[in-house]
């Protein structure tokens, strides 16, 4: 039996107000889905972002109240002494107050020439071509391998090389390298600043304290510069398995170091911490973005199968003529899902251009990437297939009517 496409659009001719209100809402649906499932994607995707360290072997513990000056420089030295002694402890360093998703910040700029130096002064801007903005992430001898940076070209920096003042060696990231010397090897060129350092070494890619962009997350370089002042933070690299040992261990070592030591509860932490401290926010969004969407659909999926019963219900007598002149159990189901398939099709082609426009508004006001066409016809299949379940248990209902039954119901 063909589908009786004719029937269905003259019967819904008597319910235009109410097949509207459902196309609207599937279009609705389908618009933000295909944009939720674009938000959650693309956080999800955000949530795994390598930083470039081995996380699972780092701890991190914060320490107040060191004297300022030479005095924080020994005492620096008593510590990671005592920190280099617990055993499974495989390196420890004293590092500036920046790590990759510690959400602050320790840019300067560097060109990589003097030409481009000079232009950079006098445009007062270090976006122009052969200048970057780039993070600089500083500690005690042995913090590159308390980092677990890994070393692809040139070497690690040497003990004279540290101090408190400016560097004069600097170890770069793959990125960093590529963005100022493209095609060319990055030991022993010249990176142009507030003073002159020169690339020892390149490094795999690690991540900056602030994400912002692909382009740039990267743009990362290690300075054999010594922490200094009143606070101090030390990196730990051990076992994963002896991870959370150590830094209790570590507490515990410090604390016997001097009286001056502070260890605020927050200071200790592992690099697990850190990531979800980082990326708690979007945590939060993935989730009330699921949540809503669950919840649109499930309201979406009410109202279909709501209103497919209500029609079942009205078309009795009808259901009972088309029994009794022939038509099948399955004849009737297909009525109802193509009747279906025609509202939530519409909504769906409806909701696609939507979605785009949705979209289009996100990129304008939040700056958000555009949206994938891919994700256009998933969300309307995603919801054409919610619609065909939400009608089936109505339809088999109305197919279920014995002809005799809904004759007499007239």
């Amino acid at each position: 039996m063909k589908l009786p496409i004719r029937p269905i659009l003259s019967s819904l001719q008597h319910h235009r107000l109410t097949a509207a209100l459902l196309t609207l809402q599937v279009a609705l649906t389908c618009a933000f889905v295909a944009n939720a499932v674009f938000l959650i994607g693309g956080r999800i995707e955000r949530l795994q972002t390598p930083s470039g360290l081995p996380e699972d072997e780092l701890a991190l513990i914060s320490v107040r109240g060191l004297q300022g000056g030479d005095a924080a420089q020994a005492q620096q030295q008593a510590d990671l002494l005592a920190l280099r002694r617990i055993p499974g402890v495989k390196a420890a360093a004293a590092i500036g107050f920046s790590t990759p998703l510690s959400g602050g910040s320790n840019d300067y700029g560097g060109c990589a020439d003097r030409q481009a130096l000079e232009r950079a002064t006098a445009q007062r801007s270090m976006d122009g071509p052969g200048c970057v903005q780039a993070t600089y992430y500083s500690g005690s001898p042995g913090f590159v391998q308390a980092m677990g940076a890994h070393l692809i070209a040139g070497r690690d920096f040497r003990a004279d090389e540290y101090s408190t003042a400016s560097p004069s060696a600097l170890i770069v990231t793959r990125a960093l390298a590529q963005r100022l010397w493209p095609d060319q090897p990055a030991v022993g060129k010249t990176l142009y600043g507030g003073n002159q350092s020169t690339v020892v070494g390149v490094v795999d890619d690690l991540l900056r304290p602030t994400l912002r962009s692909a382009a740039v997350d990267r743009l990362v370089a290690l300075s054999p510069q010594l922490p200094t002042g009143t606070q101090t933070h030390y990196l730990l690299r051990s076992a994963p398995q002896d991870r959370d040992r150590v830094l209790a261990a570590a507490a515990a070592a410090l604390a016997k170091a001097g009286p001056l030591r502070l260890i605020p509860d927050a200071g200790r932490r592992s690099f697990a911490q850190v990531r979800q401290q980082y990326f708690q926010r979007d945590a939060t969004m993935i989730g009330l973005l699921l949540a809503a969407t669950t919840g649109l659909l499930f309201v979406t999926a009410l109202g279909i199968g709501g209103l497919a019963s209500f029609w079942v219900q009205q078309r009795t007598r009808q259901i009972g003529i088309r029994r009794a002149i022939g038509a099948t159990r399955r004849d009737i189901l297909r009525y109802f899902q193509t009747e279906n398939l025609l509202i939530v099709g519409s909504g769906s082609v409806l909701g696609m251009a939507l979605a785009v426009l949705l979209n289009q508004a996100l990129m304008y006001h939040y700056e958000l990437s555009r949206l994938p066409l891919g994700y256009l016809p998933a969300a309307a299949l995603a919801v054409l297939s919610l619609g065909q379940l939400a009608v089936l248990w109505p339809a088999q209902r109305a197919a279920a009517v014995p002809p005799a039954v809904a004759t007499r119901s007239a």
